[in-house]
C-alpha cells in the first residue's frame, strides 16, 4: 500500500521514540538535522512533525524546539479524564490508591494485552475523588513483565498521575486509547467505595492503552458515578 513519504517519516521517528531514543520531555533533533538523517527535505519532515504534534505525541515550543511530550506535563491529565461538573466548575481531583497486586490473567485480560491465559498481571484499585467525593472506581490490569517493581507504596508515595508514574518508573508512555462506555447497575465493591445504593446507575467506562508499535499495556474497567458529572467528548 502506497504511504507518503512524510508518514514514512513519521513511521521512522515513531521507531525512535518507541526505541526510547528520544526520552519524553526531552528536545528531538530540529528539522534540518532530521532531514539529512532521512535524506528528505525539511518541508517533508516539518509535515510528519506537525502531524505528529496535532496527535500529542510531540510538543512544539516557541523559540525552544520540539519535544517528545510527556505525562508530567499537567495539560495531559485530562486528556485521557472525559468526566465534567455538570455545573462546568473546576473541581480539584486526587487519586487514590488502594490495593496493588498480583493475580492471573483471565481469558479476557489476556486477549485485550496480549497474553496467555493463567499469565501474572498486576491488578491496581484506584478511587478517583473529585473536591473528597467518591467518583471514579477504576480496575486497572498491567502486564507483570512489564510493571516489574510496581507496588502500593510507589504509587501511594507518588504525587503524580498514574500515567505520569508509569512514564518514569518504568518508561511505558500512553500513546492512544481505545474506550467502551455502557450504563450498569451498581454492585459489590463499586457501592461501598463510590458511597451509591445497589443497583444506581453507573457508566462503566472499559480503556484499552496503547504504547509506541500499537502494543496495549493496560486494560481498565471505570465505574463511574454520574449523578453531578457527565462524560464529555469533543468530535472534530
Amino acid at each position: 500500500m502506497f504511504s507518503p513519504l512524510y508518514r514514512q517519516i513519521k513511521e521512522l521517528m515513531m521507531r525512535a521514540l518507541g526505541a526510547g531514543e528520544w526520552a519524553p520531555g526531552t528536545s528531538i533533533p530540529s528539522e534540518s538535522e532530521l532531514a539529512i538523517r532521512f535524506g528528505v527535505s525539511q518541508g517533508t519532515v516539518r509535515k510528519a512533525i506537525d502531524e505528529m504534534a496535532a496527535e500529542n505525541l510531540l510538543v512544539r515550543r516557541q523559540g525552544k524546539g520540539t519535544f517528545v511530550a510527556s505525562h508530567n506535563d499537567p495539560r495531559s491529565f485530562y486528556r485521557f479524564l472525559r468526566l465534567t461538573p455538570d455545573d462546568g466548575s473546576a473541581r480539584q481531583t486526587r487519586s487514590e490508591p488502594l490495593s496493588c497486586r498480583m493475580v492471573a490473567a483471565t481469558d479476557t485480560v489476556a486477549r485485550v494485552l496480549q497474553l496467555q491465559v493463567g499469565d501474572p498481571v498486576i491488578l491496581v484499585e484506584r478511587l478517583l475523588r473529585f473536591d473528597g467525593e467518591p467518583v471514579v472506581y477504576d480496575e486497572i490490569f498491567l502486564s507483570a513483565e512489564q510493571f516489574q517493581g510496581l507496588t502500593l507504596d510507589l504509587l501511594k508515595e507518588s504525587e503524580r498521575s498514574l500515567y505520569s508514574v508509569f512514564e518514569s518508573e518504568f518508561g511505558m508512555r500512553m500513546i492512544r486509547a481505545e474506550e467502551r462506555l455502557r450504563a450498569v447497575g451498581a454492585e459489590g465493591r463499586a457501592c461501598e467505595l463510590l458511597a451509591v445504593p445497589e443497583g444506581s446507575p453507573l457508566l462503566l467506562v472499559e480503556r484499552v492503552t496503547y504504547t509506541y508499535g500499537d502494543k496495549p499495556v493496560e486494560w481498565r474497567r471505570g465505574c463511574y458515578a454520574t449523578g453531578n458529572y457527565h462524560y464529555f467528548n469533543e468530535l472534530s
